[in-house]
């Protein structure tokens, strides 16, 4: 009603924390509405910042870039205001206390460890730091490798979730945030490369059948920068361009490697030092022009696929390479010299398309 005051909320009262409250704590840390009472000895063992902190003195009343002492004392401990979330400050002192324990880095366990990393680095806990980037760059990594059996984890996940749409890992718009808060820049790459492989619809506008972790990110309000779009858009236009060049690039890659033997058995290694195909090897192409067709024939069908049809994994460079690797199976193919040499260049390709990643989204500016 119109002149009507409107009464503020009543404050919320202090609950202390039913795990982190030790009867022979020295200190108390207030974050929000909760209370942990802790020992000094541990948060200074751990934290530089917590060290010069408890040993210089302080004034009654105390406000720094990381907390407000209190002039206050409950229970016979000093009270120190902490300007960090419960839920993080919460994670914190479980992993000091009880060590890290992770999980398999799916939403859940990223906002754990997120928690883990912002506060460990906020304050200079360095080996808590180190262990938060050590797992989140198992499921965000550095290699080849790694990328490939973290998408082996995502394969196997999609296999027996009962939910459709759902994902292993979160929204890489958040990894991307937090990488920037935090200033871990190993995590960049295949979190831009990850997103990169959805439409901009999907990210933006996510409707309630999409991907949920593109859904969650937008109910939490979570975006990228104006930089980091435009990396994503540079980076976005670069991958696709990378998928019509590596289909056009099996026309003639592999197929002229193979004429020119490159892939033949050296004489100086024994046969039995390539125990799969030792017997049955060919060190040319037997057959030139029956598989200069096959070749051409499989740069129709592939452009067909990913480039005009645009189907699964048409903005996923890496995972086409990978395909179009497995297109003349050794075991089968007539031609098997050819076969192989279209394996070995595609792995060479996808070596190739991974160090490019950061130069595709502009990691050095």
């Amino acid at each position: 009603m119109e002149g009507t005051l409107i009464s503020p909320p009543p404050p919320q009262p202090f609950h202390k924390h039913a795990d982190l409250w030790f009867c022979d704590g020295s200190v108390i840390l207030q974050a929000e509405c909760t209370l942990f009472r802790v020992h000094k000895s541990q948060l200074s063992r751990r934290s530089v910042v917590f060290s010069d902190m408890f040993t210089l003195p302080q004034p009654a009343v105390t406000t720094t870039a990381h907390v407000t002492f209190l002039d206050d004392v409950y229970e016979g401990c000093p009270i120190v205001k902490l300007h960090d979330s419960a839920e993080d400050v919460t994670n914190l002192l479980l992993a000091l206390y009880d060590g890290p324990k992770f999980n398999d880095n799916d939403p859940n366990d990223f906002a754990i460890v997120s928690g883990i990393l912002r506060l460990s680095t906020k304050y200079a806990m360095d080996s808590l730091r180190s262990k938060a980037i050590a797992h989140l760059n198992i499921a965000w990594p550095t290699s080849l490798k790694g990328w490939d059996l973290r998408e082996d984890m995502a394969h196997a996940y999609d296999l027996t979730s009962p939910t459709e749409h759902a994902s292993l890992y979160p929204s890489p718009i958040d990894v991307i945030n937090l990488s920037r808060e935090t200033n871990v820049p190993s995590l960049l790459p295949a979190a831009f490369y990850d997103l990169s492989r959805y439409t901009f619809a999907q990210i933006f506008e996510p409707m309630d059948e999409e991907l949920s972790r593109f859904r969650g990110a937008a109910a939490a309000g979570g975006t990228l920068s104006a930089d980091d779009m435009r990396r994503l858009a540079l980076g976005k236009e670069a991958s696709a361009h990378a998928v019509s060049a590596v289909i056009h690039g099996m026309g003639r890659g592999p197929l002229a490697h193979s004429r020119k033997g490159a892939f033949s058995l050296s004489p100086h290694v024994p046969a039995m030092a390539y125990p799969a195909a030792a017997a049955a090897a060919v060190s040319v192409c037997s057959t030139p022009g029956a598989c200069r067709r096959d070749f051409a024939e499989l740069v129709e069908l592939a452009t067909q696929h990913y480039v005009c049809d645009r189907e699964r994994g048409y903005g996923d460079p890496l995972y086409v390479a990978e395909e179009l690797g497995a297109l003349k199976s050794a075991d089968v193919s007539e031609c098997r010299a050819c076969a192989r040499a279209l394996e070995i260049w595609a792995a060479k390709e996808r070596e190739r398309m991974w160090k490019m990643i950061p130069l595709w989204f502009r990691m050095d500016s």
